[in-house]
């Protein structure tokens, strides 16, 4: 048979073999490169306000430094009978497994391992905290706090409760890298 009696594929079986190929692209994207969420609160302002659109970095997933602002998986912890629009959240990393961190020094600094933790991303005059605790931070987990302490439930609202308040380390989906909307906010952490 000629190359010219070959049957040609017809362009709408192109397009959707396209359309197809295109979609496991930006699936595979989502869940082993970045993931989109939207802030819901300002428990994060002002470095993330309610309403903004990052991106969580999906390949440090399980991993958490001091200083990292990450998205967790907070069902049992935050949430306790969560529904997936509030199973996510997203705060700030003070103090990682086998840390002391506590409430408050002589200069009204969070004290970590015994040092004035210094956090220029606090908005001007905001107290870090007006909750006292002092603690250790187990193995594996880690003590999160919104950058907007007085509208921020985190770790110190949740000693109580399961985990006393601290997250596992492998709870964390992504560190967040970028603020993609709205543009003018847009841009790296």
């Amino acid at each position: 048979m000629s190359a010219a009696r070959r049957r040609r594929t017809h362009p709408v079986v192109a397009v959707a073999v396209c359309v197809v190929l295109a979609l496991l692209a930006v699936l595979a994207v989502r869940h082993f490169v970045v993931q989109p969420f939207r802030v819901p609160s300002a428990s994060m302002a002002p470095t993330l306000e309610a309403g903004d659109v990052l991106l969580a970095d999906r390949t440090s997933a399980g991993e958490a430094e001091r200083g990292d602002v990450v998205v967790f998986d907070g069902r049992g912890y935050f949430a306790p009978s969560a529904e997936d629009g509030d199973r996510y959240w997203v705060k700030r990393v003070i103090a990682v497994g086998g840390d002391s961190i506590a409430c408050c020094g002589d200069e009204g600094a969070l004290l970590l391992n015994g040092e004035e933790l210094e956090e220029p991303y606090l908005p001007g005059g905001m107290a870090p905290s007006t909750t006292e605790f002092d603690l250790v931070v187990p193995e594996g987990r880690m003590f999160v706090l919104g950058d907007n302490r007085p509208d921020s439930t985190d770790s110190r609202h949740l000693l109580g409760a399961p985990g006393g308040g601290m997250i596992p380390v492998d709870r964390v989906v992504g560190r967040v890298e970028r603020i993609v909307w709205p543009p003018p906010r847009g841009g790296s952490l």
